[in-house]
């Protein structure tokens, strides 16, 4: 993958990949097809739910995830060179400016306090017996069957986590088709956003989004999620997946853990 905000997770992700694997070796439906009763459902929810409040700086960094808090996953803050900021995504319609800061990790709207989680889940035990497969495309699959997660967490004033989550529906809905977009300089275009299933705090969505960058095609699951007035966005990506339109589950262990967290 070219795109530069792309790659920096698939290095990071590779590094840490190959760190645990090391470790480990010695020991539903397409959102193209309209669906407004989602987006109403999602401004009525802005609109009617109480104001919660907001959390502080130092308390929301204690409500986010911390190593040992998923079973099965690495975590760690998110190193500054892996950072998005929003003001370094430019987006060709408004409407999909939400859904592309929380596809990037950036920030969505304007929280009070906000601070980024990197997700990594470790290596199956059921995966490391195909590592020794015969089969060079299965050994490769089996070996990089790891998914990276960019955990975004904001906390709002008034209704800003009732509206992020609004206002990612509603781009959801009327971006179905694909927008083009700018991160860190580099020209990428999301071709394809198909809803998906997901359950998580007080309300959540999910889809499934393909990107395209330079003739590259790359699958990421995008999950948002909110509790009180904290709103989190879960960017993921499988390096198994990679370029070959593969796919991959949504990081449910690790939202319904925030969820729990924020609770």
């Amino acid at each position: 993958m070219r795109s530069t905000a792309v790659r920096r997770t698939a290095v990071a992700a590779t590094a840490v990949s190959l760190a645990l694997l090391a470790t480990a070796c010695g020991g539903g439906s397409d959102s193209g097809s309209g669906d407004k009763g989602a987006d109403a459902k999602g401004k009525e929810s802005a609109a009617a739910a109480p104001a919660g409040k907001a959390l502080s700086a130092a308390e929301l960094e204690k409500a986010a995830l911390t190593q040992g808090d998923v079973k099965g996953h690495k975590i760690s803050k998110a190193a500054a060179k892996d950072v998005v900021s929003a003001d370094d995504i430019k987006v060709e319609k408004e409407v999909c400016t939400p859904f592309a800061d929380a596809l990037m990790g950036a920030q969505v709207g304007e929280p009070g306090a906000f601070t980024k989680r990197t997700v990594v889940s470790e290596p199956k035990k059921s995966n490391l017996d195909k590592q020794d497969s015969g089969d060079a495309e299965e050994a490769f699959k089996a070996a990089f069957d790891i998914t990276t997660t960019q955990l975004a967490l904001g906390s709002y004033d008034g209704k800003g986590a009732q509206e992020s989550v609004a206002s990612l529906r509603t781009a959801a809905t009327e971006c179905a088709g694909g927008f083009a977009f700018t991160a860190a300089g580099e020209k990428q275009k999301v071709s394809k956003i198909t809803e998906e299933q997901v359950k998580g705090g007080e309300e959540a969505a999910a889809w499934s989004v393909q990107v395209e960058q330079g003739g590259e095609k790359v699958e990421f699951k995008l999950v948002v999620m909110r509790q009180g007035a904290s709103f989190a966005s879960f960017s993921s990506m499988n390096l198994a997946a990679m370029g070959g339109g593969g796919d991959f589950e949504l990081p449910t262990a690790v939202v319904e853990a925030q969820a729990a967290k924020l609770a």
